[in-house]
């Protein structure tokens, strides 16, 4: 066994803490060897040595900072005597106690951009809230115009389907045609008037109305002129810049359409119904925002398409300078009587051919004629209307000025058909320059009442390539649409985009359908495009849309 350890003498303090004085006034013979020792009074603060007791995490612990955890608060001797030091902890400058309670003291940004970026997020969030209950009776719907939209024409059980196209095929389909040629022009075109590239949302126009000029919107097989030409075996298919634009520009589509199909011998005419839609112009066919269903509602889309044909038609005529001074062609208006007074317009017959032993016609039209550099440019006139800001969610008098680009792609994503229609239409006339024109309601709840904000021209090719219009791939489409009706029987048929699904279907109908005992409900009957005097030439029909717009203006009065 090894030597005790010895511990010496503890001396007891009996009446405090520490000890005993005697212990420290008197000799240092009890004091350890070698362990200095000093005196030092109860205020002085040693600071803390160590401190098992305290934990950060304990919520049940004092929110008091200076709460110690050696208290002697209770001592009699000395009511403010504590061991430790009272000053809290520093703080970690990272960590929950930390980083949370900092984020309620940062200030609030109370900028214009922030708020507005906030509204629009509240207006994103609302809209997609109604799609979402919109769609919630059906989630396997894939596009809205099934819920909102019949088909164009009514189905007749008699009727007999042939084939149904999906519209994934045509985005395959390529077919390069060489330059058309002009079998002949027709009548008359005024000159544009270039003041009004100059008109801003500052200085806006009020559109005028031309009640006293008539508008043609003939059929193929109703026009005199290209009777003719199939009488003297000019082609074999024969259709108009409107019927063509359709069929080129139909994966775009989501309003249901027709088009009327006749095979007679080796020749195929396409045709559309009177009163059909393709007289008419989509307005947000391509939006994502539902438009209201009732056909009373000024902003329904039937109401909107009358209101669209209306404002296309006064704003071809408005923008022309009106002196008399006209462009004339080989023949006048084929459509008009004489003396009667015509919108200015010129029809190009032209022809391309698709085959060795296939050629198509096709009427093209141009509005105005410009000179430029001492050479003659044709123009092809549209207007863009706006109904209602909020649809859109771009407001044209404060954008059009100074982001002009953001309402043109706001108008691309909400009307891509018509504009790619559009489009097509003025490279098959060969138009040197497309007019879009900007037109705006005085008040939103004033469909009768328009003003120009602005008008912008456009190279059709270069606007074609911007909005992805791929011209050897419309070709591609309209070949492979006559090289399957040129496999049908002779007879009549029709194709008919379904109005719910991204495909057309054909159909052989009787020989005497969309006659007058057939009753169709494209239009109502009051705003039916009616025929003009027995006097016209060739039974054509002229439509009116200023008389179809005061009737419906009447009517919701």
């Amino acid at each position: 066994m090894g030597k005790a350890f010895d511990i010496g003498a503890v001396p007891f303090n009996a009446e405090g803490w520490g000890p005993p004085d005697s212990t420290i006034t008197g000799s240092n013979i009890n004091l350890p060897l070698n362990v200095p020792f000093a005196p030092f009074s109860r205020s002085d603060k040693l600071g803390r040595i160590a401190d098992w007791t305290r934990n950060f995490n304990n919520p049940t612990r004092s929110k008091n900072p200076a709460d110690a955890v050696f208290d002697f608060t209770n001592d009699d001797d000395d009511d403010t005597f504590h061991l430790v030091d009272p000053k809290p902890p520093p703080r970690p400058k990272f960590g929950p106690k930390w980083r949370f309670p900092q984020q309620r003291q940062l200030p609030q940004r109370r900028d214009e951009e922030v708020e507005a970026k906030k509204r629009e997020q509240e207006k994103e969030r609302a809209r997609r809230d109604r799609l979402y209950h919109m769609n919630r009776s059906n989630p396997n719907q894939q596009r809205r115009e099934a819920a909102v939209f019949k088909s164009s024409v009514d189905i007749q059980p008699e009727w007999n389907m042939h084939d149904q196209i999906p519209f994934s095929t045509f985005s395959k389909l390529s077919f390069t045609v060489p330059e058309p040629e002009d079998l002949l022009l027709c009548g008359a075109l005024e000159y544009y008037d270039r003041t009004y590239d100059r008109i801003t949302p500052k200085n806006e126009r009020r559109l005028e109305r031309f009640k006293n000029r008539n508008f043609f919107k003939v059929t193929t097989t109703d026009d005199p002129i290209i009777r003719r030409l199939a009488n003297e075996d000019k082609a074999t298919v024969f259709a108009t810049d409107t019927i063509l634009s359709t069929l080129m520009c139909a994966p775009r589509s989501v309003y249901s359409w027709d088009i009327v199909v006749q095979r007679v011998g080796n020749k195929l005419f396409f045709d559309k119904r009177d009163g059909s839609q393709l007289d008419l112009l989509s307005v947000h066919e391509t939006s994502q925002e539902p438009l209201p269903e009732s056909k009373d509602d000024i902003n329904s889309a039937h109401s909107l398409s009358v209101e669209a044909a209306y404002i296309n038609q006064n704003f071809s005529q408005q923008v022309l300078i009106r002196d008399g001074n006209k462009v004339t062609f080989d023949e006048a208006n084929p459509f008009a009587n004489e003396g009667e007074e015509v919108a200015s317009v010129a029809y190009r017959y032209r022809r391309w051919k698709l085959d060795d032993d296939m050629y198509l016609v096709a009427r093209c039209e141009v509005h105005s004629v410009v000179d430029v550099n001492k050479q003659r440019s044709f123009l092809t006139l549209n207007a863009l209307n706006e109904f209602d800001p909020k649809y859109s969610g771009v407001d044209w008098r404060q954008k059009l000025e100074t982001q002009r680009g953001a309402v043109l792609a706001t108008e691309l994503k909400n009307n891509a058909n018509k504009l790619a229609k559009w489009t097509a239409q003025a490279l098959l006339a060969s138009a040197d320059t497309m007019k879009l024109g900007y037109v705006s309601r005085i008040h939103p709840r004033d469909h009768f009442n328009h003003v120009i904000l602005a008008v912008v021209g456009y190279k059709p090719r270069d606007f074609a390539a911007q909005i992805n219009l791929n011209t050897t791939n419309m070709w591609g489409i309209v070949k492979s649409i006559v090289d399957l009706c040129m496999k049908l029987n002779e007879g009549k048929y029709v194709l008919v985009k379904d109005p719910s699904k991204p495909q057309v279907r054909i159909y052989e109908v009787p020989a005497d359908a969309f006659e007058n005992d057939y009753v169709e409900e494209p239009l109502p009957e009051d705003e039916q495009v009616q025929p003009p005097s027995e006097g016209a030439e060739g039974g054509e029909a002229t439509t009116t849309t200023n008389d179809v717009e005061d009737k419906q203006i009447d009517g919701q009065a």
